[in-house]
């Protein structure tokens, strides 16, 4: 988190303000490099040199990509659902709106950049004919900056990017600050200039920043950053392993007591051994054996499920293709079993929430100023489906045992093919009047 004094935000301190906190957080540039090329799988075992003639393979493991992929899909496995009954009418414009930016697909996109970089970007904006849209920045070119009172409310937003001419030379950077009234556009050959120059100065009608950042965590740490090293150790692991095979194929044999020579067609020893499979030995006293070290594979294979083991136990993503994850298992052993990717996603859920009830501030507010019912943010709900394995039987079996204690309508929200529960249990209780009816 960047953080500056309210104060600072003066025009006459502008371009030492934004120089400073471009500063900062360039500073953190080849950290994300760094957590980007992992989750591309760009291991620095990729990088590693040997000696000519020696075995030099290099494996890299996508383990980023499978945490990053797993935690996000049970965050967002299905799409965040809204709802206020008290004022579904003034939040039907909003939903409409949201359609229109297809948030469910930007939500991924934000929750798969937070659990790389451990913060996602997004800008709200104003298209050409003045509908709000939505934009997932990268982590690598944007920031918020906060407030350093206790609130920690954005003071504004910064992106960056490259400007390039028609035959791709690079010509500079434009830099877009981002406050609560207006956004900023300065075009500079550095992204560090001692001046900014004058600004294009743009309003906007969001009634806040514009730029929101959707946190991982409050230490805003990505989900695999803590097991990079055993990533690396696994990498290596492998990576030396196929090696130790290659030269084991590869061994030297060992002729003693005696000297073998070419052949009446000229092959040398070496020929007549791959090609013939066979070896001729004088007499009895020679002796041929191969030179190779002896390879503990199963002191390996430990090491490795170790690594494996540790790799996803730390992460807290587990192993799915785990013979534990095998069978039909109950909906309670499943539970314990994903324990805790579940308390990894639920502090994941809590800062995702915070970011998109900003969202809706921000939506709700540029609605309002066209003319729509303006929408009480702080009293929508917003309701977070779990991705799972479901088992309909038990499901089911757990519903007929309840009915009668408790009412349909709450039993209904636990049947997973239901999207409305209380129109379910209306129409239930109406085909059971109309059965009671038709009864002699």
């Amino acid at each position: 988190m960047i953080i500056r004094s309210k104060e600072h935000m003066q025009p006459a301190l502008r371009d030492q303000l934004l120089r400073s906190v471009l500063s900062e957080f360039l500073l953190g540039r080849p950290e994300r490099e760094r957590l980007r090329s992992y989750f591309e799988n760009r291991h620095p075992i990729l990088q590693r040199k040997k000696e000519a003639g020696l075995p030099n393979n290099c494996l890299s493991h996508g383990f980023a990509r499978y945490i990053t992929t797993m935690a996000g899909g049970y965050l967002l496995g299905k799409p965040v659902s809204y709802q206020c009954p008290s004022q579904q009418e003034a939040l039907a414009p909003l939903l409409f709106a949201y359609a229109e930016c297809d948030v469910a697909s930007q939500d991924a996109e934000l929750a798969r950049m937070a659990s790389i970089y451990g913060r996602g970007v997004e800008l709200v904006y104003a298209d050409d004919a003045a509908r709000p849209r939505l934009a997932s920045i990268s982590p690598e070119n944007a920031f918020v900056v906060y407030d350093a009172g206790i609130s920690r409310k954005p003071l504004f937003g910064v992106y960056f990017s490259e400007m390039r001419s028609v035959e791709n030379v690079p010509e500079g950077y434009c830099i877009q600050l981002c406050t609560a009234q207006h956004t900023e556009t300065y075009r500079v050959p550095q992204l560090l200039s001692a001046s900014y120059g004058a600004a294009q100065v743009t309003p906007h009608y969001f009634g806040g920043v514009p730029m929101i950042e959707y946190w991982n965590g409050d230490d805003e740490q990505g989900d695999f950053a803590a097991v990079l090293s055993l990533i690396d150790a696994y990498d290596r692991l492998e990576s030396d392993r196929v090696n130790d095979k290659e030269q084991f194929v590869d061994a030297l044999l060992v002729i003693t007591g005696a000297r073998l020579e070419e052949d009446e067609r000229g092959r040398t020893p070496a020929q007549q051994l791959r090609q013939d499979k066979l070896l001729y030995l004088p007499d009895q006293e020679a002796g041929a054996s191969y030179l190779a070290r002896s390879m503990p594979e199963n002191d390996v294979e430990v090491l490795r499920s170790a690594l494996k083991s540790d790799i996803h136990k730390f992460s807290l993503v587990p192993d799915l293709t785990d013979e534990n994850f095998a069978g039909n298992s109950s909906g309670v052993a499943m539970k314990f079993k994903l324990l805790g990717l579940d308390h990894l996603v639920r502090i994941k859920e809590r800062w995702f929430r915070e970011a998109l009830r900003e969202r809706l501030r921000r939506f709700a507010h540029f609605l309002a100023v066209q003319g729509c019912r303006l929408v009480d943010a702080e009293s929508v709900q917003m309701v977070f489906a779990r991705s799972l394995p479901v088992n309909d039987l038990e499901i089911s079996q757990t519903v007929m045992n309840y009915r009668g204690f408790v009412p349909d309508e709450v039993l209904l929200t636990q049947v997973p093919f239901v999207q409305d529960a209380d129109k379910t249990a209306a129409r239930m209780h109406e085909h059971e009047e109309k059965k009671g009816s038709n009864k002699p």
